[in-house]
């Protein structure tokens, strides 16, 4: 303690201070560096939410006692990464977040006893188009979404009705095609009692019409689509040959153009025809008539009776006779009636073009060398691409495949192993970064601003020189500074006793001369004194 105590007085107050400083400053920094190594890893809970959404899920978040960041004005909010899934089942369970919409959990308040009918009827309208933009929203490229409904009272003694109507405002992803607007159309109408497709109106953020909300007939909604269909077949046949070729090339390295030529006529065709070999009987209907009459004055006698007895002219009489037979037959001939109709959209020619990069291999000296592919598998890769697509010569279907050299050539791939080892994800690259950003503001911080601190508190201060000079009488002292004014005074006493000073010091080097003149020539009678002198004083 007594050294410790001793060193402290040595260095000084000044040094002191310093070290503390030193100290302090150290231990200010390396307890952020640990802070922020140690902190727990903050990712993003839910974003673009609500003010309402926001606060009640902070206030959860305080009750669970979990740490929590708010960005963006609340909009996001960031906890720890490993407790993002309990959250949010936890969230999930209160119904958390409601994307600022209020569904049916509207009626499970407790103060709905006392409400009037009007309240009642508000409440469920609110609820309606919570839900509605709910089911919206977890569609696919839809970001947020609100509904209005217009739903009209029901009136007594009223003859003509008005029907009900909706419109939506929603915020994609990029943008909607008429199927998917359509889709949300019949999905509201289908939600809503007496609501029809045809009046619900659809507004993206940027205030572009997607949907009049007026009835469109059959044929508007086959034309407005026509198009629409064309980009349809082609993005799906382009599709199916980029997965082929996926396999055959590898992924990128072929580009797949389809142009669909498209049919856009509606044909309706009806014909009748009749066979004449394939007759059937219908009905038949057959007719027969007969008519007999006598008269005769004679007795009948054996001669009456014999046929032909009117010839007699002896025996007189009259006698009347008539037979008819009639048949009608009808015949129907068999006939057969065809209607084809044939929609707008049948595909009338196709063409495609498949351009496909060549081959990429390492040379001997480990240089990646392009080499083109060979005919015989550009020909394998007209096969597969006239199979996907249904290829058909005689409506005059093209299909061009070419080999040329990209002008990016592909990545190296890394084997597995290697790629398990180094597949990061992004937040793992901030993190990385952060890390490398604290440790060399920390070794910067060592070398230029630690170092040369502890470097000045442990070295001794060294004192400068001082001159000695010889003092009037005789004695050697220090040179110190002294005011002008004393050297003004003092200057004449100085230079007589420098001159004096300079006399006597040259008689001591003569002495001193002839002393190590005498030591060269008998250096032995020299070291024999030396010794004596020691042992006298020992």
């Amino acid at each position: 303690m007594n050294g410790l105590v001793e060193f402290i007085r040595t260095l000084g107050p000044t040094r002191v201070a310093a070290m503390g400083a030193v100290a302090a400053i150290l231990i200010g920094v390396f307890a952020f560096i640990i802070f922020r190594v140690t902190a727990p890893q903050m990712t993003q809970l839910y974003s673009d939410l609500t003010l309402e959404d926001s606060s009640a899920i902070v206030n959860q978040l305080e009750s669970l006692g979990i740490p929590f960041e708010l960005k963006r004005d609340g909009a996001t909010i960031m906890i720890p990464k490993e407790q993002v899934a309990r959250v949010r089942m936890r969230l999930a369970e209160e119904g958390l977040p409601t994307g600022g919409s209020i569904g049916y959990e509207i009626f499970d308040r407790s103060d709905t006893l006392g409400a009037t009918s009007f309240v009642q009827n508000i409440n469920h309208l609110r609820a309606m188009e919570g839900e509605l933009a709910r089911t919206i929203r977890s569609l696919d490229r839809i970001v947020s979404a609100r509904v209005h409904l217009v739903i009209p009272e029901r009136q007594l003694f009223q003859r003509d009705r008005r029907p009900p109507s909706a419109s939506i405002a929603i915020k994609t992803r990029g943008s909607l095609g008429q199927n998917e607007i359509r889709a949300i159309q019949h999905l509201v109408a289908a939600a809503v009692d007496g609501l029809g497709p045809e009046r619900v109106s659809i507004v993206d953020d940027t205030g572009r019409l997607l949907a009049t909300g007026s009835d469109e007939s059959a044929e508007g909604i086959v034309a407005s689509s026509l198009q629409e269909r064309t980009f349809e077949i082609e993005q799906r046949l382009k599709n199916q040959i980029e997965e082929i070729l996926n396999s055959v090339v590898g992924p990128g390295r072929a580009r797949v153009r389809v142009a669909a030529e498209v049919d856009f006529n509606r044909i309706t065709e009806t014909s009748e025809k009749f066979d004449p070999e394939g007759q059937v009987v219908r009905s038949t209907q057959s007719k027969e008539e007969s008519s007999t009459s006598i008269s005769r004055q004679a007795g009948v006698t054996v001669g009456n009776q014999i046929p032909n007895a009117e010839a007699d002219a002896g025996e007189g009489g009259d006698r009347e006779g008539s037979n008819l037979a009639e048949e009608i037959v009808n015949f129907e001939i068999s006939k057969s009636v065809r209607t084809e109709v044939v929609e707008a959209g049948r595909i009338k020619r196709l063409s495609v073009a498949v351009l496909v990069d060549g081959v990429y291999s390492p040379n001997e000296s480990g240089e990646v060398q392009y080499a083109p592919r060979t005919q015989e598998v550009l020909d394998r890769i007209a096969v597969l691409v006239r199979s996907a697509v249904g290829f058909d010569a005689a409506r005059g279907d093209v299909v061009e495949v070419v080999n040329l050299r990209f002008a990016q050539a592909p990545e190296p791939d890394f084997d597995s192993a290697s790629a398990g080892l180094f597949e990061f994800t992004r937040d793992d690259v901030l993190r990385f970064a952060e890390l490398g950003v604290l440790l060399l503001i920390s070794l910067l911080l060592l070398l230029f601003v630690v170092r040369p601190l502890l470097r000045r508190i442990v070295t001794p201060e060294e004192k400068a020189p001082q001159e000695l000079v010889i003092a009037p009488d005789g004695t050697l002292v220090a040179e110190v500074e002294v005011p002008a004014e004393a050297k003004e005074e003092d200057d004449e006493v100085v230079i007589e006793w420098l001159e004096e000073a300079k006399a006597q010091g040259a008689l001591q080097a003569s002495s001193i001369a002839k002393v190590g003149a005498m030591i060269d020539d008998y250096p032995t009678e020299a070291v024999t004194i030396v010794r004596g002198w020691l042992e006298e004083a020992a």
